[in-house]
């Protein structure tokens, strides 16, 4: 069975790091768990091999987009979950309804190119009413990934990485970017001149130029647009204990605002700007670690940093120990909260012989740094608090767990 593998890096308003791929099999230990079933704030989350079959470990969710203020809709499935970016990023070639276009100051579309490690995604930026769950968003910007619309800008080319304007590129139908950050670039993009990093651009018939783009212009994260609940998210897995075909969860909307979505017992780890907290692996601090659902694995370090060995063919990308290594760090949050993580990490080239689309130990070799990918999701109920919202555990930005 073929997997997706790619590993895909973003820096915008903080180090958002989002990995597309492969999987691998046991939990690390956590606190209790909770499942919420139920509820208006509650969309029903589903870890499979995604809309071509080929994908391990990604978390995927149905998104309804509407034309605004209309009853115009549609229902698109398989779009990944991601902790790790903001903003709701849907394939043109999944999109029937027609949606407003945005403009510049200039009366211009204005369009968007976000780099990746190993790709981009480029495509207008256009308004939609989006609704997950119970939970609606009006007006909300967000991008449409065609590489049709509006010719790619040299700007975006001059990344050396290719387009993802495709479902086989991308292996899902789009991106929910549910992270810690309401806009999905910041301060830095409003701006014009040289402090802009160019990832929005205004596209007269002439050709796409660099522009700076208001906050609220911005590729919005849709739920810090809701009504209510709208402060974060909790996504929640149960446990695996094995290698599975498929795992059932929950994405659930607000923290401390009903019932259904308490803190409870679990350890808030504030973070910095960049939405980084510090993680302790053999003695040695990394600083720019953070955690992510739009990640297939845990990527830390690489060989001679970590002690565990690379894939070859086959797995390129992945560790590859002759046994299932057993592993501990400790994350420290900006606020001093720190806990161990017990967590494994398996033979990529052994899991990827199997059928299966759920694994609890698979990781590979990434920056100098702890992206604390999806299965350190399972078995754990994970809090993501959005910035400049207050939730009962303080204000945002910040993870728990």
């Amino acid at each position: 069975m073929n997997r997706v593998c790619a590993f895909l890096t973003l820096a915008v308003s903080g180090l958002c790091l989002l990995a597309v791929g492969c999987g691998g099999g046991s939990p690390a230990k956590s606190n209790t768990i909770t499942s919420t079933s139920s509820g208006q704030n509650v969309a029903a989350v589903t870890v499979n091999g995604g809309p071509l079959g080929n994908y391990a470990n990604g978390l995927f969710v149905s998104v309804t987009v509407c034309a605004p203020s209309s009853s115009t809709c549609q229902t698109i499935p398989d779009v990944l979950v991601d902790t790790g970016s903001t903003g709701l990023r849907i394939l043109g070639s999944a999109l029937t309804v027609s949606l407003k276009q945005q403009t510049g100051t200039g009366g211009q579309p204005i369009a968007e190119c976000l780099p990746f490690l190993s790709g981009y995604t480029w495509g207008p930026v256009q308004s939609a009413d989006i609704q997950i769950a119970g939970e609606k968003a009006s007006a909300v910007p967000m991008q449409v990934i065609s590489e049709s619309t509006f010719a790619v800008p040299n700007g975006c080319k001059s990344f050396g990485l290719q387009g993802m304007d495709t479902l086989q590129a991308l292996g899902a139908n789009g991106l929910l970017g549910v992270g810690l950050f309401a806009q999905d670039c910041g301060s830095a993009c409003a701006q014009s001149g040289s402090g802009n990093p160019g990832l929005y651009y205004e596209c007269p018939s002439s050709g796409c130029q660099v522009t700076g783009e208001a906050l609220a212009q911005q590729v919005q994260n849709p739920v810090a647009m809701f009504a209510s609940d709208n402060n974060g998210v909790i996504i929640e897995l149960p446990a695996v204990s094995s290698a599975e075909a498929s795992l059932s969860g929950s994405l659930v909307f607000g923290i401390g605002t009903q019932s259904n979505n308490s803190l409870s017992s679990a350890t808030v780890y504030t973070v910095d700007q960049f939405g980084n907290f510090t993680t302790n692996y053999k003695g040695q601090s990394y600083s720019q670690s953070f955690i992510d659902s739009g990640s297939n694995g845990y990527f830390f370090l690489n060989s001679s940093t970590s002690g565990i060995p690379s894939c070859g063919s086959g797995a390129t990308g992945f560790y590859c120990p002759a046994s299932t290594q057993n592993l501990s760090a400790t994350n420290t949050g900006a606020n001093g909260s720190s806990g161990t993580v017990n967590f494994s990490v398996g033979n990529a080239q052994t899991l990827f012989t199997q059928s299966d689309s759920v694994y609890g130990d698979l990781g590979g070799p990434g920056q100098n740094a702890f992206d604390w990918g999806l299965p350190f999701f399972y078995g754990r109920n994970v809090f993501t608090a959005i910035e400049g919202k207050t939730t009962s555990g303080g204000a945002g930005p910040f993870w728990a767990y």
